[in-house]
C-alpha cells in the first residue's frame, strides 16, 4: 500500500490565471544525475509516470501554505504547487528543501523578498530607484498595468516588490481617477481592467495599501471599481446598497467623529469582504489574510473607544431599563448591545474581562431581566445572545447576580425564572430559542464550573437557591401535563391491537409540547447525574419519578425514551433510597407495560427497556432483582430471544438459596448454643447433688440473679450470703466447657414453657447476651462454627 503521507495532487498555473490539476501521484525527493541535483519527482498512482520532475534551485523561492501546500515558480511564466493529502508529508519534503537551500524549515518562505539571488531578475532596474517599473497611468495603459498584477500574484518576491512600488509612487489615488474617467465615458473595457487591477492589488495583501484604499475619500472609488466584474453582463450596484439602503442608525448620538470614522470604515470593508469578493479558492486564502486583520483590529479599537465613553454606555443603559422607552428605540438598543458583545469576542481575554465586567457595572443584567420578559420576539431573541455571551464569559457572575437578587414575593421576577418561561413560551415550533436557554441553564446549575472557597461554598448556596425558587417553574409543564393519570391499571393492554396507536389520555398530542417536555426531562436528567441531595429530595417530596413515567404512555417515542432515561440514571446511581422509593411506589409497572405494548417491534424503545434490566442483572441489584421477579416474572416469562429476564430469575433463585442456607445455619447455630449451655449445667451438676442444687436455685433465684447481674456490669466479682449456688457464681469470663457433659441431665431447666417466671429467667439471661447480634453477623460472613461459650459481659 502506497504512503498516504506523500500522496500529492500536481498544479500548474495556466495562462489565465487559473490553477489546472495535472494528476494524482506520490512525491518524493532524490539526486536526478540528468538535472545534477536533489529534485522533487512526483509519479502517478494509476501507471507510475512521471507526473513532475523539478531540480530543487538554491535560488528559487518556494512558499508552504496552510500546511499542506507548497507553491513555487520556475519561470516567469511556470508556476507549480504540490497539495498534499497529509501535514506530515508536506513538512517532510518542506524540511528537504530548507535542507537543499540552508533554510530554516521553520520560515514559510525559503528566500527574502530582498534577498541579494532575486536581484539578478531586475539587473536593469537601478538601485536607486523602484524594484518593479510601472506603466505610466494611463487609459492607454490599463490592459498593461492589469497584466503586471496579475503576473505577479504567484510569487511572494514578486508581489512585494510590486507592492512597494504602488505605496511610493501613489499610484493607487491615479488610478482611481482613471475609474472615474471611464465611469463617465461608459468605457467598458477600461473598467474590466480596472476590476482586475483593484481585485490584485488586494490580494497583495499588504496592510499599507488598505489603509489608502479603504480611507474615506478612496473606499467608495474601490468598490465602484469592483462592480466591474468581466464576468458579469451588468455591473453590480454596490454603492448604491452602501449609500442609500444600508443605514447607519445611531441609538445615542456619536460625538467622537474618529469613531463614527471607524465604524463607516469597519462595516463596508467587511462587505467588501464577505459580498464583493469571490470566495477565494485554496492557493488565494492567505492572500485576503491581513484584511481579516484590518477588520479584527478595526473591531477592537471601535470596542475600546465605546468602553472609554463612559457617558455613551452609561446613556445606553439607562435608555434601555427607562419604562418610558418606546418598543422601536428600545429594540434597537438591544440590538445595540448585542453588536457590541458580538465584536469583543475579538478582543484578547484580559481585554474581554474588563469588558464584560464593564458591562456588568453598568447594570447590564438588571436590563436583561427586562426586556427578556417583553413580548417583542426580535428583542427577546437579542437579549437571548447578550445572555448568552456574559454566560460564557462567566457563570459564577450570573449566578452571583441571581443570589443578590431580593427576594420578591413573586419568584417571576428571578432572573432564572424569566429565562425559563422563555424556554417554555418559545414560539419557534422547531424550539431553537428553547434549545439554547436549556444549554444556558445547564451551564449555569453545572457543579464542575462553580467556584469553592474557604468561606463559602458556591455549589451549595446556589443549588439551594435554585431547588427553592425556580425548580417548580422548570418542572411544571411536565407536571401540568401529567396531572391525570389514568394509572395503567386502568388501561387494558389486551384491548389494544398490535401496531395500533399508544393510548395517552394525559399528554397532548402536540409535538411542540412533547418537544419542551423532552428539553425539560434532558435538564432534570443532567440534575440526577450531578445533583445528589437537592434533587433527590424534590423527586421524593414531588414524586417526580411517577409523574415522568406517565409520559411512557406518549405516542412520541422520543418522549418516552426521554422519561425511560431519567429512570435508567436513577437506577444507575444504585442508590437504595431510590431504589426503596421505586419498589414502593410499583414504579416499574408503566416500563413493563411500554415494554409488553411494543410488542415484537425490534426497535430503540425495545432496546432501551431490556438495557435497564439487564443493568439491574449485571450489577445484581438485589431489592430491585427480588421486586421485578416477584410482581412480573409471569409477564416477562414469555420474552426469550434475550436472556435477560431468565437471567434476572436465576439471580433471585441464586439470593433465595443464599438466604435459606444461611437461615438453616442460623438455626443450627441457635441449637449448638443450647446444647453448650446445657453442658455447662451438667459439669456443676457433676459436682453436687442434682436435686440440692436445683432445690437451691428455686429458692434462692432471686438474690442469686441480682448478683448475676452486678457480674455482668462488672460491679463485683463474688456473691454474699450463706447459700451460694453455681448460677451466681459464673465469673465474667467465658469459661471452657466440658465436652463430655450430658444434655439430658437439665432437661427440667431448658424445658421450661416460656412464660415461667422463675426458671426461663435464668436461662434467658445465660443466652440473651447483648453481643450476640454482633457474633451471628461474623458468623455468616466467616462461615464457621459459633463459639463454644457465649460472653456474658463485654
Amino acid at each position: 500500500m502506497s504512503d498516504t503521507r506523500r500522496r500529492v495532487k500536481v498544479y500548474t498555473l495556466n495562462e489565465d490565471r487559473q490553477w489546472d490539476d495535472r494528476g494524482t501521484g506520490h512525491v518524493s525527493s532524490t539526486f536526478v544525475e540528468r538535472l545534477r541535483g536533489i529534485s522533487l519527482l512526483v509519479r502517478a498512482e494509476s501507471d507510475g509516470s512521471l507526473l513532475l520532475e523539478s531540480k530543487i534551485s538554491p535560488n528559487t523561492a518556494y512558499q508552504k501554505q496552510q500546511d499542506t501546500l507548497i507553491v513555487w515558480s520556475e519561470a516567469d511564466n511556470y508556476d507549480l504547487a504540490l497539495s498534499f493529502q497529509e501535514k506530515a508529508g508536506c513538512d517532510e519534503i518542506w524540511e528537504r528543501i530548507c535542507q537543499v537551500q540552508g533554510k530554516d524549515p521553520a520560515l514559510d518562505i525559503t528566500q527574502d523578498p530582498i534577498d541579494e539571488s532575486e536581484e539578478d531578475h531586475f539587473e536593469e532596474i537601478p538601485e536607486t530607484s523602484h524594484l518593479v517599473e510601472l506603466p505610466p497611468c494611463e487609459l492607454g495603459r490599463l490592459e498593461e498595468i492589469a497584466d503586471l498584477v496579475t503576473s505577479v500574484l504567484s510569487s511572494p518576491i514578486r508581489r512585494e516588490k510590486l507592492a512597494l512600488a504602488l505605496m511610493s509612487e501613489g499610484y493607487i489615488k491615479k488610478l482611481l481617477g482613471l475609474f472615474r474617467v471611464c465611469e463617465d465615458l461608459d468605457n467598458r473595457e477600461g473598467l474590466h481592467h480596472l476590476y482586475e487591477v483593484v481585485r490584485g492589488v488586494l490580494f497583495l495583501n499588504k496592510a499599507a495599501l488598505f489603509e489608502v484604499m479603504f480611507s474615506d475619500d478612496c473606499i467608495m472609488d474601490v468598490v465602484g471599481c469592483l462592480e466591474y466584474d468581466p464576468a458579469l453582463v451588468q455591473p453590480k450596484r454596490h454603492r448604491e446598497f452602501l449609500t442609500k439602503t444600508a443605514k447607519f442608525k445611531e441609538v445615542i448620538p456619536i460625538t467622537d467623529s474618529e469613531l463614527r470614522q471607524k465604524i463607516h470604515q469597519t462595516y463596508r470593508v467587511q462587505y467588501i469582504q464577505d459580498i464583493i469578493l469571490p470566495t477565494p479558492s485554496v492557493f488565494e486564502e492567505n492572500f485576503l489574510s491581513t484584511l481579516t486583520s484590518f477588520i479584527f483590529f478595526n473591531k477592537v479599537e471601535i470596542v475600546s473607544m465605546l468602553q472609554e465613553d463612559e457617558k455613551f454606555l452609561t446613556e445606553v443603559f439607562a435608555q434601555l431599563t427607562d419604562e418610558a422607552t418606546d418598543d422601536s428605540k428600545r429594540r434597537e438598543l438591544v440590538n445595540f448591545v448585542k453588536e457590541f458583545c458580538a465584536f469583543s469576542q475579538t478582543l484578547q481575554p484580559q481585554n474581554r474581562d474588563a469588558f464584560f465586567k464593564t458591562l456588568a457595572n453598568l447594570g447590564i443584567l438588571p436590563a436583561l431581566e427586562i426586556v427578556m420578559g417583553m413580548n417583542d420576539l426580535q428583542v427577546r431573541a437579542a437579549a437571548t445572545d447578550i445572555f448568552s455571551y456574559l454566560v460564557e464569559f462567566s457563570p459564577s457572575m450570573v449566578r452571583e447576580f441571581v443570589m443578590q437578587e431580593p427576594q420578591q414575593t413573586d419568584d417571576d421576577v428571578l432572573l432564572i425564572n424569566v429565562v425559563i418561561k422563555q424556554m417554555i413560551c418559545d414560539s419557534d415550533p422547531e424550539l431553537g430559542g428553547a434549545v439554547q436557554l436549556m444549554g444556558l441553564l445547564r451551564t449555569l446549575i453545572d457543579p464542575e464550573n462553580m467556584l469553592a472557597s474557604t468561606n463559602k461554598t458556591e455549589k451549595t448556596e446556589f443549588l439551594s437557591f435554585f431547588y427553592k425558587y425556580c425548580m417548580h417553574v422548570l418542572t411544571a409543564p411536565l407536571l401540568a401535563n401529567t396531572a391525570h393519570d389514568k394509572t395503567t391499571k386502568d388501561i387494558d393492554v389486551s384491548d389494544q391491537q398490535d401496531g395500533s396507536t399508544k393510548i395517552n389520555p394525559v399528554c397532548p398530542d402536540n409535538f411542540q409540547t412533547a418537544q419542551l417536555l423532552a428539553l425539560i426531562l434532558e435538564l432534570l436528567t443532567f440534575c440526577v447525574e450531578h445533583h445528589t441531595y437537592h434533587i433527590k429530595t424534590y423527586i421524593m417530596n414531588k414524586d417526580l419519578l411517577r409523574r415522568v413515567l406517565v409520559l411512557m404512555n406518549s405516542k412520541h417515542t422520543f418522549l418516552a425514551l426521554c422519561a425511560l432515561r431519567f429512570m435508567r440514571r436513577i437506577i444507575g446511581l444504585k442508590d437504595e433510597y431510590y431504589n426503596r422509593y421505586i419498589i414502593k411506589g410499583n414504579l416499574f409497572e408503566p416500563v413493563i407495560n411500554a415494554l409488553l405494548d411494543n410488542g415484537t417491534r425490534y426497535n430503540l424503545l425495545n432496546s432501551a427497556i431490556i438495557e435497564l434490566f439487564e443493568f439491574i442483572k449485571v450489577e445484581d441489584i438485589k431489592s430491585l432483582i427480588a421486586h421485578i421477579v416477584d410482581n412480573f416474572y409471569k409477564a416477562l416469562e414469555p420474552i426469550e430471544y434475550v436472556q435477560t429476564f431468565k437471567g434476572l430469575k436465576g439471580r433471585y433463585e441464586q439470593e433465595k438459596d443464599r438466604q435459606s442456607q444461611r437461615l438453616n445455619r442460623y438455626r443450627r447455630d441457635a441449637r449448638s448454643l443450647d446444647e453448650d449451655e446445657e453442658m455447662w449445667f451438667n459439669d456443676d451438676e457433676d459436682d453436687e447433688d442434682g436435686e440440692s442444687t436445683e432445690k437451691r436455685m428455686e429458692d434462692d433465684f432471686s438474690d442469686s440473679y441480682g448478683k448475676f447481674m452486678e457480674t455482668k456490669k462488672g460491679a463485683a466479682n463474688g456473691a454474699n450470703g450463706a447459700n451460694n449456688g453455681k448460677a451466681a457464681a459464673i465469673p465474667p469470663a467465658s469459661p471452657v466447657v466440658t465436652p463430655n457433659s450430658s444434655p439430658s441431665s437439665s432437661v427440667k431447666t431448658v424445658a421450661l414453657p416460656p412464660t415461667c417466671v422463675v426458671k426461663p429467667s435464668l436461662v434467658v439471661g445465660l443466652v440473651d447476651y447483648p453481643d450476640d447480634e454482633d457474633e451471628e453477623d461474623d458468623e455468616e460472613e466467616e462461615d464457621q462454627s459459633p463459639r463454644k461459650r457465649p460472653r456474658l459481659s463485654s
